[in-house]
């Protein structure tokens, strides 16, 4: 097939190749046990709603509905949209299944989501969403919990050079009165915004505190700050989580200028930076919620939660050359075999010893022992297990490290039934 006839991935959807998923799912797996020892239980949700439920939760205003969203009509003429972000199905999820009233609830999750970006560095259109949400807790020492438990994560990962950023957005009072202002400060320098801050001065003027346009941050260098509007509640709140995080031994920035892109948080936001990674250097992300179960027909419910990108945070590990980075092969025993009997036999050895917690691949199909050795080699295998014709008709194989050691460990022969023996000897020698 020419090259002019393939089909390529959408542009923003790339595939994660063998080479790469092992790191992959030696994260996922630390995040899912770290969870897992903090008490949280992971709910999994479908990749395509309604489009109301995001219109309603994440604001009809924000980019993330107006430019970005994956929406299309089924064959009822639904409004269907493939997931954006992971709280609001959660949220959803939640009421739909009952799981507010009257309880407390510490969930977590991770899946594919979508948003029709302009791709770049860290930041695709399919991308990994890992996040958690905790229901139920008005009180600040939830938040503590959930901002160490990042702490642990990235700790157990080893990234480096990430920062935590803090801010108080306040209750609804605070943020109308600082609008107020801030939309009143602006308009004496209208001619000095860009494009996107004159739009969102109309519909969504905190997300002007977001610009990464250097002019307009200039400007913002004397606009009104937040923090200065908080009630006393809030101001009280925002700052038992300061005294937490401080017992906790996790460094801070209180940030004033720091704004979530969607429209449903208050009081408490956060988001974790990597000095390393330019301009897309969020690695994590969150804050409180507290209105959302309400206002899409639930019971009135605290919320906290967190959302971080997997593309971003293994990259960044990746190019930090964190220790979880460095994959080494978890391949444990290669099997050579010539001979229908022999392969017979390698069947049999595979099934035992991977039941027994060893990995183990074969040489399927015909082969010379030369090129079967060759392939052992590159394979990354400990050990090759070797099953010629007349081993087979013996019932043995040979046994022989594949990897150098400081010591001279030749090959032997040994009857089948004590493979696993001697295999296990074996590797716990190199």
């Amino acid at each position: 097939m020419s090259k002019s006839n393939q089909i390529k991935a959408i542009r923003g959807m790339n595939d994660i190749l063998p080479g790469d998923t092992d790191l992959w799912l030696r994260v996922e797996a630390i995040c899912a046990d770290l969870f897992d020892r903090y008490g949280y239980h992971q709910i999994r949700t479908p990749i395509v709603e309604s489009t109301q439920l995001f219109a309603r939760s994440i604001g009809a205003d924000t980019d993330v509905v107006a430019k970005e969203m994956y929406t299309f009509d089924d064959r009822n003429g639904d409004s269907l949209t493939l997931r954006p972000e992971g709280t609001a199905s959660c949220v959803r999820a939640g009421i739909e299944n009952g799981l507010f009233y009257n309880q407390q609830q510490r969930l977590w999750y991770v899946g594919a989501m979508f948003r029709h970006e302009r791709p770049q560095k860290g930041r695709y259109r399919q991308f990994s969403q890992l996040g958690a949400e905790c229901y139920g807790w008005t009180s600040p020492d939830i938040e503590a919990e959930l901002l160490g438990l990042v702490g642990q994560l990235f700790a157990a990962l080893g990234l480096q050079e990430t920062d935590l950023q803090l801010n108080s957005l306040g209750d609804t009072n605070a943020r109308l009165n600082f609008k107020t202002d801030l939309v009143a400060y602006l308009q004496d320098y209208k001619d000095m915004l860009d494009e996107d801050s004159l739009r969102r001065l109309e519909s969504n003027p905190l997300r002007i505190l977001d610009s990464k346009n250097a002019a307009v941050q200039d400007v913002l260098l004397e606009a009104p700050i937040i923090l200065d509007y908080l009630s006393d509640q809030s101001r009280d709140h925002f700052e038992a989580l300061q005294g937490y995080l401080s017992k906790l031994d996790i460094g801070f920035q209180v940030n004033p200028r720091l704004v979530r892109g969607l429209d449903y948080y208050n009081d408490t936001v956060f988001e974790w930076v990597n000095r390393d990674f330019g301009a897309q250097a969020t690695v994590c992300a969150g804050g409180r919620y507290d209105g959302m179960v309400e206002q899409l027909g639930g019971p009135p419910t605290p919320c906290f939660g967190f959302a971080m990108g997997l593309e971003r945070l293994i990259q960044i590990l990746q190019e930090q050359a964190a220790a979880i980075s460095n994959i080494e092969g978890k391949l444990n025993v290669f099997v050579i075999s010539v001979g229908e009997l022999a392969r017979e036999q390698a069947l049999l050895i595979q099934r035992d010893l991977v039941a027994a917690g060893i990995s183990v691949q074969l040489h399927c199909g015909a082969g010379s022992m030369k090129n079967q050795f060759k392939k052992a080699d590159k394979s990354g295998a400990k050990v090759a297990l070797i099953i010629g014709e007349q081993e087979a008709i013996d019932n043995k194989v040979a046994i022989k490290p594949l990897v150098r050691t400081d010591k001279l460990i030749e090959q032997k022969l040994i009857v089948q039934n004590e493979v696993f023996n001697a295999v296990t000897n074996l590797l716990e020698s190199l």
